[in-house]
């Protein structure tokens, strides 16, 4: 995808700013900023939710900025704040604006925003820009915080001090708003300087297959089903699993259908603990070390014995087959060591952040014979899968020349 700027060259849009402290609270008036916005290349998006006492996040504030308005004095505010806990505000402007196909939409490290869009209104903003990533592919590193780039591209500092403050309280002080619109309105500047390193070295393709990934509505969806393959455990008894599943699917469905954190149902290690006692009543859940004392009766209670029993009289055609646990693959450790080094040579001679392309457990299973990784397939493979096959296989050899370390075709 091309991702225009629209703007003059050598402008700074930042410098521009005709940013309304004041939040919007009426849909005409977030109809109206939406309508402009329309008309502009990108919008940037932001926000400042609430999710320590629910599954879901609780949205409490929206920031929107366009590129800086070089009309006349007068004109409207080019970044604006929009309050969704207004009374009567619908926010539907805004979703047909995430959803033309004209306005790229610019967050940073979008995942979490995302996830509100999608469950509170089906809605991803499509096309879409991660700055985040974005920075790794053109290679500010492997810590490309929103701080660190407002630094280095913007020439910025932004004040913290708002960072954790309570965004459903109201009224919004002067430092929130300060602080909330510094969000969107720095990241106009860091998303043009990308785009303008992207084209340079004709990397957009890469970040399309990243974006691919937020663009799915399946990343966030929690399937209960599968909630159990998030749970560590030690064993990896098959019967011993089919209870964890049990277990795990009933507290995900709880915890969503009352939106509260699963971790409020049980959390983690009295799940483990319910699995390998077994309990068969409430007696039994009364001798729990782990397990909070409202999970030990009331509607809690019964769905862990209904889980317990299900996972304990569960077909054994049904039982969790897990794959190979990646600790327990023969790694072959001096292959592994000449991954680690040919990874950070190619990051190197490209530079992009090594954790964009491959983890060092995915470098052990390659080591270890694995082939159906990330770190295999599309733009990785260009730049690091093809040698590290050829490696593995003994058609490559890697040699110190300076200080550089370079590919040798076997």
């Amino acid at each position: 995808m091309s991702y225009t700027l629209g703007i003059e060259r050598g402008s700074r849009p930042g410098s521009h700013t005709k940013a309304c402290m004041k939040p919007i609270t009426t849909t005409e008036a977030l109809a109206a900023f939406c309508a402009e916005a329309a008309k502009r290349p990108y919008v940037t998006v932001d926000t400042e939710f609430l999710r320590e006492r629910t599954y879901y996040s609780k949205l409490c504030l929206l920031q929107l900025a366009y590129p800086g308005d070089h009309g006349p004095e007068g004109a409207g505010a080019d970044a604006v704040l929009v309050d969704p806990l207004a009374e009567g505000l619908s926010l539907d402007p805004v979703y047909a604006l995430f959803r033309n196909p004209d306005v790229v939409k610019v967050f940073h490290a979008a995942r979490q925003d995302l996830e509100i869009f999608a469950v509170e209104a089906g809605v991803i903003p499509h096309p879409l820009f991660d700055t985040q990533v974005a920075a790794m592919v053109c290679g500010f590193g492997e810590q490309a915080g929103y701080e660190t780039l407002v630094r280095k591209i913007a020439r910025a500092d932004l004040d913290k001090s708002s960072r954790f403050t309570d965004w459903s309280r109201r009224p919004l002080t002067e430092a929130q708003a300060s602080y909330a619109l510094a969000d969107v309105t720095h990241l106009r500047v860091i998303y043009e300087h990308l785009v303008a390193q992207l084209d340079k070295t004709g990397r957009h393709g890469w970040l399309d297959e990243e974006m691919a990934v937020l663009e799915n509505p399946a990343t966030y969806h929690t399937d209960p089903d599968e909630a159990w393959q998030k749970v560590k455990t030690r064993t990896h008894s098959p019967r011993f699993l089919a209870i964890v599943r049990e277990l795990a699917r009933f507290r995900e469905t709880y915890a969503q259908t009352r939106n509260i954190p699963r971790s409020r149902v049980y959390k983690d290690d009295a799940l483990v603990e319910l699995a390998s006692t077994k309990p068969m009543n409430e007696a039994d859940l009364g001798r729990s070390r782990l397990l909070l004392r409202e999970a030990r009766r009331g509607d809690i209670a019964e769905g862990i014995l209904a889980a317990v029993k299900a996972g304990v009289e569960a077909p054994n055609e049904t039982l969790p087959r897990p794959e190979k646990p990646r600790a327990s693959l023969q790694v072959n450790p001096a292959l592994a060591d000449l991954l680690r080094v040919l990874l950070k040579a190619r990051c190197e001679a490209e530079g992009v952040a090594q954790k964009l392309i491959a983890t060092a457990s995915e470098l052990d299973a390659i080591a270890a014979g694995e082939r159906d990784l990330p770190s295999l397939k599309g733009w990785r493979k260009a730049v690091f899968g093809a040698e590290a096959l050829a490696l593995c296989e003994g058609r490559l050899a890697l040699a110190a020349r300076g200080n550089d370390v370079v590919t040798i075709p076997l």
